[in-house]
């Protein structure tokens, strides 16, 4: 790896003033994906400023018709936490099926939406949920966040603090794993709301997106019926080692009637 310094951050504040006072640096978290990148010399941080002791950035809870995950918590420790499995199970489910143990002992739900993979499951969970993204200076809507491949709103300098998930009445996550990275070839998470249903999908585009067809037609009629018709626009869809863009296409149809069939299969809250 290259010459770096490394700074262990006691404080949010401190962390925050470190990135501003020296312009390559990098937060670290679990480093799931910032260690790899500095082995393959694809990043050269001047600094590495190490979140790990921030005790406020952890934990869960709810908070009214919200639940709150703060931008440390572990993969592991979502999947397991009894608060997340009452409020979301859909969201423990998630984090249970990402990558593989040892990954899910170390990274964080902050380091994963913050880097947005277009492959990562989070992130899906974030747009569908119609999350905000709490960050050490501002609010900022899952619409908002997600902008391109590996690029989201956040500013130099700006952490994620942690996440804020509208409850739904149900949700489900259906993902095809890419069998030994873990990653979603293709994922689909589908959240009903009172007045609406979303559908996100990861792992079919440059970053993860809302289909709003089946938004839409689910809207008007929550059924396996609605989704008949539906055919996703596979010009839209990479077409790469993983998958042809006609198979993703074929993917994130049967995959959305996956969840589909586990959200109907649940109570309403």
């Amino acid at each position: 790896m290259y010459e770096t310094t490394y700074l262990r951050a006691g404080s949010l504040d401190e962390a925050v003033a470190w990135l501003r006072e020296h312009e390559e640096a990098r937060p670290l978290s679990g480093g799931m994906t910032l260690i790899p990148t500095l082995k393959q010399r694809l990043a050269a941080p001047s600094h590495l400023v190490d979140l790990t002791r921030i005790d406020a950035l952890r934990g869960v809870r709810v908070d009214g018709d919200r639940l709150f995950v703060g931008a440390l918590t572990k993969h592991a420790e979502v999947a397991a936490s009894p608060v997340v499995a009452s409020a979301l199970p859909a969201l423990a489910q998630l984090a249970g099926v990402i990558a593989d143990p040892q990954v899910r002992n170390r990274g964080t739900m902050g380091g994963s939406v913050a880097n947005n993979d277009p492959a990562a499951d989070y992130p899906c969970a974030v747009l569908a949920l119609d999350a905000t993204v709490v960050t050490s200076q501002r609010r900022i809507a899952a619409d908002d966040f997600f902008v391109d491949t590996f690029e989201t709103a956040l500013e130099p300098g700006e952490l994620v603090t942690g996440f804020e998930y509208p409850l739904p009445l149900r949700g489900a996550y259906a993902k095809f794993r890419q069998p030994a990275s873990g990653y979603a070839i293709v994922g689909v998470f589908i959240a009903q709301f009172a007045d609406r249903v979303r559908v996100a999908v990861t792992g079919a585009g440059a970053s993860v997106f809302r289909w709003q067809d089946a938004e839409r037609a689910l809207g008007d009629d929550l059924s396996e019926a609605a989704l008949g018709n539906l055919k996703v626009d596979e010009t839209m869809l990479p077409d790469d080692a993983n998958g042809s863009a006609a198979y993703r296409a074929h993917l994130i149809e049967t995959y959305t009637r996956r969840a589909l069939q586990a959200l109907l299969a649940q109570p309403r809250r």
